[in-house]
């Protein structure tokens, strides 16, 4: 009922660009189990072995915590249409932020939207597909926008201050603040 390979196929790959939203697990070697659901057009594969999503401030900043901490991460999939579908991607990812090397380049690659915080960009171990019987069909309605129009009608000197501040996670771990500001498009 489940295979894996060390990198993504094209069949996965076309799995993947059809689905609206996208969950992502990271733990650090103590604390607590962080699990997120993403939406937008946030999810890019960079190539069978690579891949990365962009992030905007939210409700903490666990993800990069537990991935400077200990790196690992799995990012799940769902298809709610047919066929029925499951794919994991393991691996280990870090946060590349607006004032690191290489943000121009990668930041390229999506459409920024107001509030960007990070990209995270994830080194493919492994890709597991299982069959998803058991996952309902849903249709999408549509995106929020209200975490968006947060971040829109946010002042960005006020944001910068806010966001200087988030320097460590829920457990205590130690993150870094982006430096910037993203207005978006």
């Amino acid at each position: 009922m489940s295979d894996f390979s060390g990198e993504l196929s094209d069949k996965h790959i076309a799995m993947i660009e059809q689905q609206p939203v996208f969950f992502v697990a990271t733990a650090a070697p103590t604390g607590r189990i962080n699990l997120s659901p993403k939406g937008y057009d946030a999810f890019r594969v960079l190539s069978p072995k690579r891949v990365a999503y962009l992030d905007l401030g939210g409700s903490g900043n666990e993800t990069h915590a537990h991935l400077a901490a200990d790196g690992r991460i799995t990012v799940m999939f769902c298809n709610f249409q047919q066929p029925a579908l499951i794919l994991r991607i393991y691996g280990r990812g870090v946060p590349v932020l607006p004032q690191d090397e290489g943000w121009a380049a990668l930041a390229a690659r999506f459409t920024l939207l107001p509030g960007t915080r990070q990209i995270f960009v994830i080194d493919v171990e492994n890709v597991q597909t299982s069959c998803g019987w058991g996952v309902p069909f849903m249709t999408l309605e549509g995106e929020r926008d209200t975490l968006v129009k947060y971040h829109r009608q946010a002042n960005p000197r006020e944001w910068e201050a806010k966001v200087s501040t988030r320097i460590s996670s829920i457990d205590g771990l130690p993150t870094r603040a982006t430096d910037r500001y993203i207005a978006g498009e």
